[in-house]
């Protein structure tokens, strides 16, 4: 029996105008990238908007799929990746995570890295991520060695098309099976999705 573990990315796409910008420049499917630890998305992690309406103020986020930016966007399209690790590399990862938790208020979002990014640039601030730099730096941290690049300038497409990753699910975000259909009533649910 193996002692392995499974941690997840979460690849998102709210649709939102800055997304779209982004996507003009990228023609990538996802935007946006986060660390998920369980594939019920309890526990979900990035750089990201500390605010659903406001896409300036961001950093280290605990993202809550039934709350905050997520439901302000219900339309959002998804894909989760899983990527089987050590037990050692999954309990790094928490210890990883843990830290952020702790030091939330030393960190600020990397607006000048991702734009960097998106220019091929890479940008490297102190103590400032953006989401994907944020993830693959975690997987790092935890000994999960995936580029031979820095974290600045990692995509979240660059997670969707490692071989190492195993898409196990991709479309609405809120028809994803394994979420809490409990936690889900009462969504403003876009034309076809979820009615369950």
């Amino acid at each position: 029996m193996s002692d392995n573990k499974n941690i997840y990315v979460l690849l998102t796409d709210t649709g939102t105008m800055f997304t779209k910008l982004i996507k003009r420049i990228t023609a990538a499917p996802y935007n946006h990238a986060s660390l998920a630890l369980d594939e019920n998305l309890n526990e979900v992690f990035s750089f990201g908007r500390k605010c659903a309406n406001n896409p300036w103020v961001g950093g280290f986020v605990e993202e809550d799929v039934y709350e905050g930016t997520f439901r302000h966007f219900p339309g959002t399209r998804c894909a989760l990746l899983r990527l089987e690790v050590t037990r050692q590399q999954y309990e790094a990862a928490r210890r990883v995570i843990r830290h952020y938790q702790d030091e939330e208020e030393a960190y600020g979002y990397n607006l000048i890295g991702m734009f960097g990014v998106l220019m091929r640039l890479d940008i490297t601030r102190e103590r400032s991520y953006f989401c994907s730099q944020f993830v693959a730096e975690a997987m790092k941290q935890s000994r999960i060695h995936l580029w031979d690049r820095p974290s600045s300038a990692v995509t979240p497409n660059d997670f969707f098309q490692h071989p190492a990753f195993e898409v196990i699910y991709e479309g609405m975000l809120y028809d994803y099976p394994l979420l809490d259909q409990s936690r889900l009533a009462g969504f403003p649910y876009p034309l076809q999705t979820v009615a369950r």
